[in-house]
This record gives structure tokens, sequence and C-alpha cells, in this order.
């Protein structure tokens, strides 16, 4: 017997189910549900902690490097005794080259106490500290144990420290450092610490600081020997290709002074300098090369003032 099977009616919308449906808000089906208002001003916070931290941390960091924050003979006392520090000490020696340089001579006196310590900076202290040393023992050329150590630092090792030894000696009236001087008017050679294969970092013309990584030594070892420049300037040539065998010593890069140590080596040629100078302090007065007008006109000054010098 044969069932004949009607397929099912489709269900109709009643008027009534249309007229509900177009009273229901158009909307998406997957409606995202409104923030709450505790999540906004929660998002608020961060932002303005945020804020907060990108002003506080350079504040932090200038307060961290700046030398000028006064410091009172307690602080100074312990500053410089603060050897796993050098910047406590770098900032104490700051503070005392101002007292020395005020006007107020009561200012003056209270930096005298702080002089033995000064020199045994000096004599004991890392590079950066002896240069620093050296720097503040110029300001007070009535100090017989500051002229008798800057004698011995011009000597040193680090040429940055026998270059503010010499200058703080012309203070003195003491021209014993007038080669070291002389230098500061020409490039100079750095040398490579260890044997090994140069890998150059920098190109000519870029600018460097004192301690700037201008290079490395790749030794047969496979170790890696770090070549940094230990005074300011900019890299004149290579005296050595790259990838090239060097010997310990041999120097591999030239560069020439900046124009800061160029200015300091003219201000005291202008009181200590000799007739065979003027070639070199001419050419500056010339305005070769990049150097800022005042420069060439210390260079002007410096050169007329030895020219008086020489006898008629």
């Amino acid at each position: 017997m044969r069932v004949n099977a009607k397929p099912a009616p489709l269900l109709r919308m009643t008027t009534t189910t249309k007229r509900k449906r177009r009273l229901l808000p158009d909307q998406p089906i997957s409606a995202t549900p409104p923030a709450k208002p505790g999540l906004k001003r929660r998002w608020l916070f961060v932002i303005l902690a945020l804020t907060f931290l990108f002003v506080l941390m350079p504040f932090l960091f200038w307060q961290a490097t700046w030398f000028g924050k006064p410091l009172n003979d307690t602080q100074l006392q312990k500053s410089l005794a603060d050897r796993e520090h050098p910047r406590e000490i770098q900032h104490a020696l700051a503070q005392l080259a101002d007292r020395i340089l005020s006007r107020d001579s009561d200012t003056r006196d209270s930096a005298r106490p702080f002089y033995p310590q000064i020199v045994q900076i000096a004599q004991t202290g890392q590079d950066e500290l002896r240069l620093t040393a050296a720097w503040v023992m110029g300001q007070d050329n009535s100090v017989a144990d500051f002229h008798q150590e800057l004698q011995l630092l011009v000597q040193d090792p680090n040429p940055m420290v026998r270059r503010n030894a010499a200058l703080a000696l012309v203070r003195f009236g003491d021209a014993s450092g007038l080669a070291e001087i002389r230098s500061m008017l020409k490039p100079s050679a750095i040398g490579a610490s260890v044997a090994g294969a140069l890998d150059e970092r920098l190109k000519p013309g870029d600018a460097i600081n004192a301690g700037t990584l201008v290079g490395r030594i790749d030794g047969a070892d496979r170790s890696r020997t770090e070549l940094r420049s230990q005074i300011p300037g900019a890299i004149d040539h290579w005296l050595v290709a790259d990838k090239i065998a060097v010997t310990a010593g041999q120097p591999v890069l030239l560069v020439d002074p900046s124009s800061d140590e160029i200015w300091e080596a003219l201000r005291a040629l202008y009181l200590i300098g000799e007739p065979q100078d003027l070639p070199a302090i001419e050419e500056f007065a010339r305005g070769s090369g990049d150097l800022p007008p005042t420069v060439r006109r210390q260079a002007e000054l410096t050169a007329n003032v030895i020219r008086s010098r020489e006898p008629h």
C-alpha cells in the first residue's frame, strides 16, 4: 500500500509577527556589549602613569649626571671617598672647582680643606678622575702641591690627562707642557692594543668622543678586542685596510683634533706660544676645514700676540 507523503508546509509569518518584528530596533545579531565605565577610567590612569614616567625618567637621569647640584661639606667628604661611584667623585670635584672660582672669599677658603684629597685622587684615581682633578688643580695656581702634581700628570699614559695637566700648568706660568699643547693641534694616531685582524667600525669623517668604539681586533684564538679612541675629534683616515693583520702597538687610525681641543690649545699658546708655532696657528686663522668662527678668531689673536713677543 502506497502512502502519499506530502512535504511539510512552510511556516508563514503572521501579520502579528511581522508587526512585532518591525517594532524591534535595527542592530547586529552579535552586537558588542557597551564598555564598562570603570574600564575607561582604568586606561586613563595607565596613560597618566606612563606620561608621568616619561617626564620623571629624564629628570632622574639629569639629576644623576648634572654636576651643578650644590653639596655641603659633609656631602663633599662622602662623595670624594666614594670610590665605587666615580661620578660622585667627579660631582664633588666640579663643586670644589666652583668654590675655588667663587668671588666670595669665604666660599673659596671652604675648598682648601679638601685640597689633599684632590691630590690623592690625581695620584690614584681612574682616568676620568685624574683628568678632572688636573682641571680642578689648575683653578688655584697658588698651591705648590698642585703645581708639583701637575708636572707629574703631564707625563700620564692617558692623553686627555696629559692635556688637562698641560693646560693647567699654563695658569702657573709653567710651559713644561708646551709639547703636549702643540700636539693638540695635530692629528693623533691610535694604535692596536693586541695583534690580530683589524675590523673597522667607523669611516673617515665620523665624529668621535673619548671612549668611542672605532673598531675591533680579531685574534687568532677567536677573541675580539675593542679598539676605542682616548681622544675626541674626527676620523681622518685608517692607516691599515680593513681585515688586514696588525701587530700590538701598530698605529692603525689617524684622528683629527676636535674644535674644542684646538680652541683650548690656541688659548694656551696665546700665553706660552713661540714663533715656531706660527705656521700651525696661521693655518687655523685662515679658517681651514669646518672649524667654527670662534676658533679662527682665537687663532688670529694668538698669532698676533706671538708676533708682538718677537724681538725686533
